[in-house]
């Protein structure tokens, strides 16, 4: 009992602390209202400020600059970055995030879009639009209230004081429209655009098929499988932390049974979650291959599923989005115990999703060897139909379409 005593001591102290934090800097928006808005502004941001030009807000923004090219529109689009180093059209104005900046901009924009939470103790002003695309469609993990005792008393309050500011929540099926409400504690307009960033993987693969190949070096005949591992750590109770580990996925083996059930020459494709990547050069890997490459500090995951011809993850949403073109995908979950005692339960039985599941090595390269591709295929139309997912590849002209009446 002892222990408990000061480990909910501890949580009052520091959740006191950061409700103290935010008053302090909800003074910074007060003040920035002397301010008028500008109609024609508009604030991005990925991943708190540690994402690059990624995620749905780019398809929104690279939706509205192509407008604004064509002369049909004049918005100017601020963007919000921990790292102003990171690559940018020209067009948009890049803007280190800091306090006074966040309160500076989002007090003098008519329109934010975001992929994640606002920063604790923001300010919003009437006729100001807050529209939240998030980073994650359909879930295998649990997110927000679906997390149970296991969702810190911090994250609750953080997620709940944003989605106050929310206007907006975009979703591209059934599934989504429903887990919301619990998953990002709103109860606002949900609004069926289909998500901005699944976009690219109507209309760009053979371009991304391509490009990737050329950038990275490889002959445009190779194949690529996208390694996908999803994001660990994040506690709000305290201080935000991410793990990192060593990769025990057999790459060797993986590239070798890929070849064997597929044909051709195969590389893996290394993509750790922008949260993580930020942190790191990658993921641990004792095997060093030429067939091994890190993509992970490339800022677009979909631009890269739409370049790769199959799909490897353990927990992550993503593998929802290759599914729409109908990638290979494998599950290759070597924690699944733990990962459920961290996390929560997760959003679905593993063992019933389209995606072979694996718990080892050895398995994994059964799965892929022994891979059906037409009950694969079935069973992904068949979750589509029973997910309701309604993506279509217009989902950015939508949201610009929303904008412009803003």
């Amino acid at each position: 009992m002892g222990y408990n005593q000061k480990s909910d001591l501890s949580e009052t102290i520091y959740i006191g602390k950061r409700k103290l934090k935010a008053f302090i800097h909800s003074l910074a928006y007060y003040m920035c209202r002397i301010f008028p808005i500008d109609n024609d502004k508009i604030v991005m941001w990925t991943f708190e400020g540690g994402g690059g030009y990624g995620c749905s807000p780019k398809y929104v923004a690279e939706e509205i600059l192509k407008r604004n090219r064509e002369g049909k529109t004049k918005k100017r689009i601020v963007w919000l970055l921990n790292d102003l180093s990171k690559e940018f059209p020209t067009e948009i104005e890049k803007v280190k995030s800091t306090l006074w900046s966040r309160a500076y901009h989002l007090s003098t924009a008519s329109v934010w879009v975001s992929n994640t939470r606002t920063f604790y103790g923001t300010r919003k002003r009437k006729k100001q639009c807050y529209i939240q695309t998030w980073h994650a469609t359909i879930c295998i993990k649990p997110i927000g209230t679906y997390r149970g005792s296991l969702f810190p008393k911090m994250a609750y309050l953080v997620s709940a004081y944003d989605s106050r500011l929310i206007d907006y929540v975009l979703t591209g099926s059934d599934w989504c429209e429903h887990m919301y409400r619990k998953g990002l504690i709103y109860d606002g307009e949900i609004i069926r655009t289909g998500t901005p960033r699944c976009d690219v993987l109507f209309h760009a693969q053979e371009e991304k098929h391509q490009e990737m190949r050329q950038e990275y070096g490889i002959p445009q005949e190779a194949r690529i499988m996208l390694y996908a591992p999803t994001f660990r750590g994040g506690s709000q109770n305290k201080n935000r932390s991410v793990n990192s580990e060593e990769a025990t996925v057999d790459f060797k083996r993986l590239i070798s049974a890929l070849e064997e059930r597929f044909d051709g020459t195969w590389y893996v494709f290394l993509r750790l979650h922008p949260q993580l990547a930020a942190k790191m050069e990658g993921l641990k890997t004792s095997q060093a291959s030429d067939r091994l490459i890190d993509v992970s500090q490339r800022p677009d995951m979909n631009e890269i599923i739409a370049g790769s011809d199959a799909f490897l993850t353990d927990y992550s949403s993503a593998v929802f989005e290759s599914l729409l073109i109908k990638q290979p995908g494998f599950i290759y979950a070597n924690d699944l115990d733990e990962y459920i005692a961290d996390r929560g339960d997760l959003f679905f039985d593993m063992r019933k999703l389209p995606f072979p599941v694996a718990l080892d090595n050895d398995g994994l390269i059964q799965n892929i060897l022994q891979f059906d591709e037409q009950k694969y295929r079935d069973q992904v139309d068949d979750f589509i139909r029973r997910a309701g997912i309604f993506e279509d590849g217009h989902a950015s002209e939508r949201v610009a379409r929303l904008i412009m009446g803003k």
